[in-house]
């Protein structure tokens, strides 16, 4: 049995999904307010639903009885559920999660963390990087992905696609291996029961390290529009980051300064050695913009 804390959430479903697809016996951790719509995904794959929370060490201890493995994608980044922050969530809670997993004999803690750069230490990396240590002891996996382009490449972040506008974060010229979260959802399947995977960190990210420069002359190209643009300057960014009145905002400063630097990362290894098949951003500017010229 594997238990998925993060289920209802982007990359946590469709690990559910993967996993379910290959025969694995899956439970997933789901709390009372979590969107309908995704628990009856889990339900139609088969899924045993768990309720709990991260916050609540009690369910916790329930959800890992029983299992053999725990693989954790769950994050406040994306939540709007009272109560959630970094320090509940993705400090204290996935804390809790891995000490009860240690107490409950738990074989296997698959972590879903990111790249980051140890020069600039913020409140969501240094969560992220207490969780990678604190796993050491188990039979570990901890992925690295790089930015999402689901998320980075998205309105919300100022990627408005389908109005051709785009927001970028400093000069927009470093390479950025922007991965799917789909792939990161693969990468858990896949090393869930890979000896390559085992006691290791694997650093993931797309087939290819454009900036985001490129991205934009890529969605020209593919969607027959000029974009728009909006740069962010550095100097901006390093004041948004000193002046942060809490740590969601000091995080999100610090990836968008993260971002301005890229991230490039050589994947052929990674590829040959997890068999991956990867989604470029090239795939994605297509779903995308196909799916808004439908709306």
């Amino acid at each position: 049995m594997v238990l998925v804390v993060g289920a209802t959430g982007l990359v946590g479903s469709a690990v559910c999904e993967k996993l379910a697809r290959r025969g694995e016996k899956v439970r997933a951790l789901v709390r009372g307010t979590s969107s309908e719509e995704r628990i009856a995904t889990l339900q139609t794959c088969g899924v045993e639903l768990c309720v709990g929370d991260l916050k609540d060490p009690d369910s916790i201890a329930a959800a890992c009885r029983g299992v053999n493995a725990v693989i954790s994608t769950a994050s406040s980044t994306l939540s709007r559920q009272a109560g959630d922050s970094i320090e509940s969530v993705d400090a204290a809670g996935q804390l809790n999660l891995v000490n009860t997993a240690k107490s409950c004999n738990v074989e296997r803690f698959l972590f879903v963390s990111f790249r980051r750069s140890p020069a600039l230490s913020f409140p969501l990396g240094d969560a992220k990087e207490a969780v990678e240590k604190a796993i050491t002891t188990l039979n570990f996996t901890t992925i690295q992905a790089s930015w999402f382009m689901e998320v980075w490449l998205s309105p919300a972040l100022g990627f408005d696609y389908a109005n051709a506008t785009a927001r970028i974060y400093g000069p927009g010229t470093a390479p950025i291996s922007w991965v799917s979260f789909r792939d990161v959802a693969e990468m858990c399947a896949v090393a869930l029961r890979h000896p390559a995977a085992e006691r290791t960190t694997v650093e993931l990210g797309g087939p290819e390290a454009i900036s985001p420069l490129e991205v934009v002359a890529r969605f020209e190209r593919i969607g027959g529009k000029p974009f728009k643009l909006e740069h962010v300057p550095e100097p901006a960014l390093l004041s948004q980051f000193r002046e942060a009145t809490d740590s969601m905002q000091k995080s999100f400063a610090a990836l968008m300064l993260g971002y301005l630097h890229g991230d490039a990362i050589n994947m052929a290894p990674a590829v040959d050695t997890f068999a991956l098949k990867l989604s470029n951003v090239d795939d994605y500017a297509r779903s995308v913009l196909a799916r808004a010229a439908t709306t």
